[in-house]
């Protein structure tokens, strides 16, 4: 009886911690340097306080996602920043989100059917190549050519299994067929490619010269140039290629979504609708991580390094079944890269 007395009080204590009035909670999944500057503006303008948890590199959006799983029956959480869609889309399938009324600004493809999720700020999936190893006429153009035998051994990419590098398989799956995805990683495995924590080792390793080339975000790759290394960046298939029709560089937006059983559901709404405004992804398009605004209204001219997804050939991705495709991706993946 005592027991089952001082559970309810932890509970109860805990609904009274986070049903808050005057913050709210934000699981994010986007990089504290960047979210950090939007999240403070919004303080600015509003008399409520966010309380941001946030993701490590190596593991980015994995441990959110299962702390989402688990708090489902009691939400600590009230607003959700993915930095991929994949998981979103996954995780309202679970029924851990609720509709939101999102603005209709953006594309059509870009929010869920039932208004789960919201879409905006998408990144690339880039090369980054080191000028002094790879001359100008043998930089890669595909991220095919990452299994060519020339780079055997001397190209990174991040641990498949977290993060952007794990959506990308997914999307890899879907835009090819599952049989050739897997070959292309079989290969890319056997040319011995070079696996990182992260999408930021990459970029930093081929900076400073350890590798030759890698794949990573174009966030992370445009600050390597940014910061004067010798480095270039590639958006791999982007005029296409000619096996694989919807084929092209991959581009990968972040998302938002309001957790069922917000404890502070009108926090929750105001910060999402300020987090899609244009200025937002203004922020995030200049200052704040590089990220190509999805709102088809807002024109600007970012680093000449960085192409959007109109200015080159966009694989044409169903992030829908590229979720229907993630078990087997990860699953295929786990035994080629964790052996």
């Amino acid at each position: 009886m005592l027991r089952n007395l001082l559970v309810l009080g932890m509970a109860v204590g805990a609904l009274g911690c986070t049903k808050s009035s005057d913050r709210i909670v934000v699981y994010s999944a986007q990089d504290e340097e960047f979210a950090a500057h939007v999240f403070t503006d919004f303080e600015g303008d509003h008399r409520l306080k966010i309380a941001p948890k946030y993701d490590t590199e190596a593991n980015k959006s994995v441990s959110l996602t299962a702390e989402l799983e688990a708090e489902a029956p009691l939400p600590r959480c009230d607003v959700h920043w993915n930095n991929e869609i994949l998981g979103t889309i996954r995780l309202a399938r679970k029924g851990i989100y609720q509709p939101h009324t999102f603005p209709t600004q953006f594309p059509a493809w870009s929010r869920a059917k039932d208004g789960t999720w919201q879409a905006f700020a998408e990144r690339a999936r880039v090369l980054i190549v080191n000028k002094n190893r790879v001359p100008v006429g043998a930089q890669p153009t595909s991220v095919f050519d990452m299994v060519a035998p020339q780079w055997k051994g001397q190209m990174a990419m991040a641990k498949p299994l977290f993060g952007t590098t794990a959506t990308h398989a997914a999307c890899l799956f879907e835009v090819l067929g599952s049989e050739p995805a897997k070959q292309f990683y079989r290969q890319l495995k056997a040319n011995d490619v070079q696996i990182v924590p992260g999408n930021k080792q990459v970029a930093r390793g081929v900076a400073d010269g350890t590798f030759a080339f890698g794949i990573t975000d174009s966030d992370d790759a445009i600050l390597e140039v940014l910061a004067g290394k010798p480095v270039v960046i590639v958006f791999p298939d982007a005029t296409g290629h000619s096996a694989y029709p919807r084929m092209g560089t991959v581009y990968i937006p972040n998302t938002l979504a309001i957790v069922k059983g917000a404890p502070n559901l009108d926090g929750a709404k105001k910060l999402v609708d300020y987090l899609l405004l244009p200025t937002t992804e203004m922020m995030m398009a200049k200052g704040g991580g590089y990220q190509f605004p999805l709102a088809p209204a807002i024109l600007l001219a970012q680093h000449p390094a960085l192409k959007n997804r109109h200015q080159v050939k966009a694989s044409e991705i169903d992030f829908e079944k590229a979720a229907d495709l993630w078990d087997d991706s990860q699953l295929f993946l786990n035994q080629e890269f964790t052996r």
